[in-house]
Order: C-alpha cells, then structure tokens, then sequence
C-alpha cells in the first residue's frame, strides 16, 4: 500500500504547526508594532497641538491634548511633563478656592509620575518647589530645592530661593516680636527684651545663617547675582535685631548697606552692558 511521503515523515505534522504558530506569532508582534507606532504618531501629533495651544496661553486646551498624548503613550514623558506644565499655569497663587487647589494637586500629580520614572528630573523637581513656594509651604519647597541642589549643584536660582525662603519665613516672627515690643518696622534695633532675643536666637539662627550660606553659594556662582545681593541685605539687616548690643547692630546693619550699595551698583553694570540701537554693545563701566 503507497503512502504519502509527507507522513513517512515522522513529525512532520508537528513541525508543520510549529511552523504555522511561529509565523501567527511574528503577524501579531508585527501588527501590535504598527498599532504601537500609529499610536506614538498620533501622540506626538497631540503633543505638537497642546504645545500650541500653550504657546498661545490656552492652557485648558493645552491640557486636553497632553492628556490625549499621555493616553495614546504612557511612556510618552515629554508629553507628562507638558501636562504637569499646563496644570501648573492654571494654578493662580493666593487663590483658596477648591478649583485651585485641585489645580496644583493635578500639577503636582503629574511632576510625581515624571519623578517615579526620572527621580533626578530637574525640571520637575524645579516645578515641585516653585509650586509648594507659591502655595506658601516654605518647608515642603526648601524640600525640593535641596533635591535641586543635589541634582544641578550649580544651579544659582536654587540656592537664591533658600534665602528668599529663610527670609519670608523670618520676617513676620521678627515685626510680631517688634510690635509686641512696641517698636516699629524703622526703629532701630536690636530688640529690647533680651529673654525673647535668645528664645528667638535659638529657634531662628540657624535657619538665617543657612539662607545667608544659600546666598553667598549664588553669589559663588554668579558674582553679579543682584537679586541674591538684595537678600543678603535684608536678611543681614534683620538678623541685626538679635544682636546683644547696640554696636554690633550698626556693624550688621552697615554690611547691610554695603550689600544695597553693590547691588545698585551691580545693576547699572548690568544696564550699562545691555545692547543699544543698532545692536551695538556700550563699554562696561570703567
């Protein structure tokens, strides 16, 4: 009796399948590839559509279109990124309504999911500070731009906003305890009651001579750093008021002034290199 040469093939037919699943298996890896690719174009095509609508300062339809790009992608983190930017600039500091908070929630929802991926995104983290900075949560701010400074030692800005954070925190609890004194913002000081100097000194130097290292390490970075120059002033002079005499305070208070003194001078430097008509540059100040 013939038989078939195909089945005198011992394991022909399992070969066969193994065949038929190998190739199912490489159309259906081939189709999902071309799914996944329309799906990043289709991303990125959302993207490039919220980016102007946010250049255009629509942010509520910026946000719309990253979040279109984050669903077609997940891993889309250009695209988060933006979405967190977009809820961010909707968020107007000083406002308690609940819409608004919700808004810096959404914000800082999404900086957190860039931040799982990317723990060392320093735009994020730049963001998570400017935010909690601008809701007024100094400790949680200082927080994240510690995490700045870890990642960008470099970066003058970071260690300014200490300072400036040292200083708004400080300031009220200095012209409370002025008041309850009976001294006014312009009497010179330092404070009278010398029991509440040290209750004061011991809860608070260490939190200006920190700001002032923040600031002197922008100035490190950028020697015409004005706005650092400024601070310096102001946390130098009301650092003063916990001074144990009156001499010591005008010594502090003239370092002051020398910090006001340069930073005026620093800005005419500044103004004076600017380009004029024509784009042509002025001489820096001799």
């Amino acid at each position: 009796m013939a038989h078939n040469a195909q089945s005198a093939i011992p394991g022909s037919g399992g070969v066969r399948i193994r065949q038929r699943t190998i190739w199912i298996a490489a159309l259906v890896a081939a189709l999902a590839l071309l799914t996944t690719s329309c799906r990043q174009l289709q991303a990125r095509d959302q993207l490039n559509k919220g980016t102007q609508a946010f250049k255009n300062a629509n942010y509520t339809q910026a946000v719309e279109y990253f979040k279109n790009a984050v669903q077609l992608d997940p891993a889309f983190d250009a695209a988060r990124l933006y979405l967190a930017v977009a809820y961010m600039m909707q968020y107007i500091p000083g406002a308690e309504s609940p819409e608004n908070m919700q808004m810096a929630q959404a914000a800082i929802d999404q900086f957190q999911k860039v931040l799982a991926k990317d723990p060392k995104n320093d735009v994020a983290i730049a963001y998570m500070g400017n935010l909690y900075l601008n809701q007024k949560k100094f400790d949680e701010a200082k927080l994240w731009y510690d995490k700045l400074i870890a990642v960008k030692p470099d970066n003058k800005e970071a260690y300014y906003t200490l300072g400036v954070i040292a200083w708004t925190k400080w300031y009220p609890v200095l012209m409370a305890a002025r008041a309850k004194m009976g001294m006014r913002p312009e009497d010179p000081g330092p404070l009278k009651d010398k029991k509440v100097r040290e209750e004061l000194k011991a809860q608070w130097l260490p939190v200006l001579n920190d700001g002032l290292g923040s600031l002197q390490k922008a100035l490190d970075i950028d020697k015409e750093y004005d706005d650092a120059m400024a601070y310096m002033n102001l946390l130098t002079r009301e650092k003063a008021d916990l001074d144990d005499d009156p001499a010591q305070y005008q010594k502090d208070v003239q370092v002051a002034d020398n910090w006001v003194q340069k930073a005026l001078e620093t800005k005419k430097i500044k103004n004076e290199r600017k380009p004029v008509g024509g784009g042509i540059t002025a001489e820096p100040a001799k």
